[in-house]
């Protein structure tokens, strides 16, 4: 079933960004909120299409109402014409065209009481929902505000934490470098002197693996020629 404008209005008026929000899965807050203030822009113009009519449905009473009152009086002038003439007959008729006019002046007037309170709760409807429109725009603006503050911090932290994740990289890639080295030839980088001992060592390490190479490549020769 259709919605009554009425619900509608106060549908959105009691509304708020966060229910609002929260009530749609899986969407982007920022679109749900220009979308509630596309449907509040929405809901102003029906409002207005239907103060419009309410509008014009006063005037059209006040019109019929004028005429009737206008029309009552000329009766009872053509009346008492008729009385004077001895025309009870024309008099009659006349009286019951004005009985007529008396039974429709209460719906014309109850008519246009009605309007007149639908068009000042129209015209509160469109009030309350502008107002409704100022807040979420502003709400809007501070969401997004907001959203380039947190994106602007997401950004210096993920930046601090991208370098923070290289250097405890590097940290833990000279760790195991130094445990592995330290396994392997008993020296621990983060000893004193370790620097100048580590050259001297490297140095008398390859001295010792090309002599190795050697004694290697003579045993070969003597192995073929024998």
């Amino acid at each position: 079933m259709k919605e009554s404008l009425t619900g509608r209005v106060g549908r959105l008026i009691s509304g708020g960004f966060h229910a609002l929000v929260d009530a749609v899965e899986n969407a982007v807050p920022e679109a749900v909120m220009e979308q509630a203030i596309r449907e509040i822009d929405s809901a102003i113009d029906d409002v207005r299409v239907e103060l419009g009519r309410v509008v014009a449905s006063r005037h059209l009473a006040n019109t019929r109402l004028t005429e009737e009152n206008s029309r009552h009086e000329s009766l009872a002038v053509n009346i008492e014409l008729a009385v004077k003439e001895n025309r009870d007959d024309l008099a009659e008729a006349a009286i019951a065209q004005q009985l007529d006019i008396e039974a429709q002046v209460p719906v014309l007037e109850a008519a246009i009481a009605e309007a007149n309170g639908r068009e000042k709760e129209l015209e509160g409807f469109i009030s309350a929902l502008q107002a409704k429109k100022r807040e979420m725009q502003e709400e809007l603006k501070l969401y997004r505000e907001t959203m380039a503050g947190v994106v602007g911090e997401q950004g210096a932290v993920m930046h601090g934490c991208n370098n923070e994740s290289v250097d405890a990289k590097v940290a833990r890639a000279e760790s195991a470098f130094e445990r592995v080295l330290e396994r392997a030839t008993g020296f621990n980088s983060n000893r004193p002197g370790f620097a100048g001992k580590t050259s001297a060592k490297v140095a008398e390490l390859e001295a010792l693996a090309h002599r190795n190479r050697i004694q290697e490549r003579l045993a070969a020769i003597k192995t073929e020629m024998g």
